[in-house]
């Protein structure tokens, strides 16, 4: 996951240094006051997106596979857990109806 994060980042800021080259050289239009920044943040953010999400397919369902099996892991676990609980209580519950009789 560390590493779609990181490879999405660089992407992005691949991007930002290619926009603001452009508002830079005056290719691309300057954003109003000092919302220059701004808008080259938001341009560089826009044009990443749609790049990061063709490029990085093969990254993100790897990633996505070892969410999934975290998420597995802990429900496994989470049921074991609840199965003991469930059968130190049934036992329990066993001894105090034996010790009543």
């Amino acid at each position: 996951m560390l590493r779609y994060t990181l490879m999405r980042l660089g992407i992005f800021v691949g991007c930002l240094v290619v926009v603001w080259g452009l508002v830079y050289s005056g290719i691309a239009p300057r954003g109003l006051g000092d919302s220059n920044y701004m808008w080259v943040v938001l341009l560089a953010l826009v044009i990443s997106a749609p790049i990061s999400f063709v490029v990085l397919r093969g990254a993100r369902d790897r990633a996505s596979e070892q969410v999934v099996a975290r998420v597995d892991r802990a429900r496994a676990n989470l049921e074991r857990n609840r199965a003991q609980e469930d059968a130190a209580v049934d036992e329990a519950a066993t001894g105090t109806a034996s010790q009543a009789s």
